[in-house]
């Protein structure tokens, strides 16, 4: 009971803090979800922290927390009892904790206001944010390792067009999100995202069944990124997303076929 509770309130945050896979989890078959949710939670849990409060101290404390729980879990301590926590601690193991806490020493980007050093370390918080998350999804689901750079890739592309989407917040909030926000230079970027997903596109299929649920997140990126290599533009005004329907049509598609 306190797992189907646990499991339930996981798909609760991911519903209020990630529209978009929580489709991609609803899409995905059941059993699957009982991976995807937590993760996902742990996800939006770990993104807002360094946002609920003004003060770097308690963001990084926030962060700090999340760390000191995968420590728990890799270490096969009994971790503490936590809604998100718990039921991650019966899908993660030591690699698939060390992934994960990269994931949370990249968001200490969101603290500061500080830039990107350069295109490598957007690409490395990319990897190590979207990407990293996707990676573990798969793996959990039976991804074997040879499959990782496959699953990166798409995880890459998907990572990009949510950075995207959330480039007006983060320059109201004084942040700098790009190395180069030159349209030309977000055209490339959108390209360049275009051609790591295409790659891995033809090979996704040589993953598991059951793995490819942890793509279904990147169900519509491949549209989103070409009309912005088009039409750079369309990310300052905010005008990237698919219709309704055509982006819910795709979604049925992909979860059908089993690839995106």
């Amino acid at each position: 009971m306190v797992i189907s509770d646990d499991l339930n309130a996981c798909a609760g945050l991911v519903e209020r803090g990630d529209m978009e896979r929580f489709m991609a989890a609803m899409a995905a078959p059941p059993a699957a979800r009982d991976v995807l949710f937590p993760l996902y939670a742990f996800n939006v849990e770990v993104s807002r922290a360094p946002w609920v409060t003004q003060e770097p101290m308690i963001a990084e404390m926030r962060l700090q927390w999340w760390r000191d729980a995968l420590d728990e879990i890799a270490r096969g301590d009994t971790p503490r009892r936590h809604e998100v926590v718990s039921p991650l601690s019966a899908i993660l193991d030591d690699p698939a904790c060390a992934v994960l806490d990269r994931l949370v020493l990249a968001r200490r980007w969101d603290i500061y206001r500080d830039p990107f050093e350069d295109a490598a370390a957007f690409d490395t918080f990319l990897d190590d944010t979207a990407g990293g998350l996707m990676w573990v999804a798969a793996r959990a689901l039976g991804a074997p390792d040879a499959a990782e750079q496959t699953v990166r890739d798409i995880g890459f592309a998907h990572g990009l067009v949510a950075w995207f989407r959330a480039i007006p917040a983060l320059e109201a909030a004084g942040r700098v999100p790009l190395v180069d926000g030159r349209p030309e230079a977000v055209a490339g970027l959108a390209r360049r995202a275009l051609d790591r997903l295409g790659q891995a596109r033809k090979t996704q299929t040589a993953l598991p069944r059951a793995s490819r649920a942890a793509l279904l997140p990147a169900w519509k990126s491949a549209p989103i990124l070409r009309a912005v290599a088009k039409d750079p533009a369309r990310v300052s005004a905010g005008a990237m997303d698919l219709s309704e329907a055509g982006s819910r049509l795709r979604l049925i598609l992909a979860a059908g076929r089993g690839r995106i």
